[in-house]
């Protein structure tokens, strides 16, 4: 329960600094926005929805600019901290393909990480 009530601290930490939804949406100028989902229609866009929508809002996805490496960070941090589960190569490479390519670093548009002193202390999720 100390977990999740860490996890939607940082959520709401998150999203406390998301840029306006319309700016969220319009992720590339070139490809057209899901109704459903928010997220940019370019290959790898099911693949982000699939596997980042199943633990979080997608909003949280568009709402965030990153290069690759901290995209890969990213990923590697929920993976060691929150349980996220590990991708075979080719969805990895999809995945932050389509992150890199869509929502890439943009000036004063994401937060400077959280410090590692800051992040709540890992904890197993029990079944």
């Amino acid at each position: 329960m100390k977990a999740k009530v860490h996890f939607f601290l940082l959520l709401l930490l998150i999203g406390a600094n998301a840029p306006d939804s319309s700016l969220a949406q319009s992720a590339t100028q070139s490809s057209s926005v899901d109704e459903t989902s928010g997220l940019a229609v370019a290959p790898g866009w099911e693949l982000v929805r699939a596997h980042c929508g199943v633990c979080h809002s997608l909003a949280l996805v568009t709402s965030q600019r990153a290069d690759r490496q901290t995209w890969l960070d990213t990923i590697r941090w929920m993976q060691a901290t929150q349980n996220l589960w590990q991708f075979d190569t080719a969805t990895e490479t999809a995945i932050l393909d389509y992150l890199a390519t869509n929502y890439p670093p943009q000036p004063n548009r994401r937060r400077a990480p959280i410090p590692p002193s800051l992040m709540p202390a890992a904890t197993a999720r029990t079944p």
